[in-house]
């Protein structure tokens, strides 16, 4: 038979890399293959179709035997949608001042969500038990929206990750004040794959009530998942996940590419490889005279800071975001998808623009 005829043509270069986003790269081949084969003929709508209930069992063989999934479009609709699960109207969450629910989500958690977000300043983008007291305190306040959430992210908007001990401290210092631990997991495979350890090992494990599994930045098409691990946590997630617009009618396609992704081993080879060349950049400009690494090289992200004129230039080469350019700080990012000839590229033109 032969393939359909289509009007579409390729209208960029395949072999154009930059390093602004894991979000840049495209789908992993093994991805595009599994939604071909759920391709075809009629499956239930809205969740009810065979690929969505055998996600069940992947995700329970990584985050324990009461996990249950609950696949959504996006990260910030999985952020949204767990977090209105485990907070009243009155609630707030306590998180980091970095954190990507505070400053990427366009407000999403507390204009959509309506919750209040307690932030706190971290030097590295954790909190711990010392930082969460900050804002742990008034809940017979009623002037005050009550904390109800802890929400970490794993791996941290500055790209550091927790170990399961520091995890279980935060998790049990939580719940002794009645608060819940909701994890931020978009880049939760890069996490497990610097740790060397289970996902389970720092979340359920660890004591983790919620989390958001992501699947886009780590060769997704589309799709990450509300994954629940203590039923008692939460409460209507169907609807909530109605409500917040996160419901896809034909969910096999987002079901199916999470399962690619985390039924083997396809999710730990492309966040370690994601990984190692984010390791190769980072050796190879720490020998940049006027090139500084702000964060310890945890994931698959570089934090500099460089002189600006270098960074405009290098810009027009290559692709990336300043995080602070004011002070001079960029971000790059590693995907699975990039290669070794394109970290040397980039660091060749870098010490070329240095150079200058």
């Amino acid at each position: 038979m032969n393939p359909p005829k289509t009007d579409a043509r390729r209208r960029h270069d395949p072999d154009v890399r930059g390093f602004a986003s894991d979000n840049y790269a495209g789908a992993h081949p093994e991805v595009l293959a599994a939604l071909a084969l759920a391709n075809g003929g009629h499956q239930v709508s809205y969740g009810e179709d065979v690929y969505t209930e055998h996600l069940q069992g992947v995700v329970r063989s990584h985050f324990g035997a009461t996990a249950e999934a609950f696949p959504v479009f996006n990260g910030t609709g999985a952020n949204v949608v767990a977090l209105q699960a485990v907070t009243d109207r009155w609630g707030a969450v306590i998180c980091a001042e970095s954190a990507h629910i505070n400053v990427d989500e366009c407000g999403a958690p507390e204009r959509v969500g309506g919750l209040k977000l307690l932030t706190v300043p971290t030097p590295d983008g954790k909190l711990t038990p010392e930082l969460i007291d900050r804002e742990a305190y008034g809940w017979d306040d009623e002037h005050r929206a009550m904390p109800q959430v802890v929400s970490i992210a794993q791996t941290t908007e500055l790209g550091t990750v927790y170990t399961p001990e520091e995890i279980r401290a935060l998790c049990e210092h939580a719940h002794a004040h009645g608060m819940r631990v909701h994890l931020d997991g978009s880049r939760l495979a890069n996490a497990a794959a610097f740790l060397d350890v289970p996902m389970r090992a720092f979340t359920n494990a660890a004591g983790v009530d919620i989390l958001s599994l992501g699947g886009t930045k780590n060769g997704a098409l589309f799709g990450e998942a509300v994954v629940v691990i203590d039923q008692d946590a939460v409460r209507h997630m169907k609807h909530l996940r109605k409500l917040s617009m996160q419901l896809a009618s034909k969910m096999r396609f987002v079901s199916v590419q999470l399962e690619a992704l985390f039924a083997k081993d396809l999710w730990l080879r492309n966040a370690r490889h994601a990984n190692g060349m984010a390791q190769r950049l980072a050796e190879g400009v720490r020998a940049v005279h006027g090139v500084e690494i702000l964060h310890p090289v945890q994931s698959n992200a570089v934090f500099a800071r460089l002189p600006h004129d270098v960074a405009e230039r290098l810009r027009k080469r290559f692709r990336f975001y300043f995080w602070d350019e004011a002070a001079g700080v960029v971000r790059w990012m590693c995907a699975f998808d990039t290669t070794e000839e394109d970290v040397d590229a980039f660091v060749a033109a870098l010490k070329e623009e240095a150079a200058r």
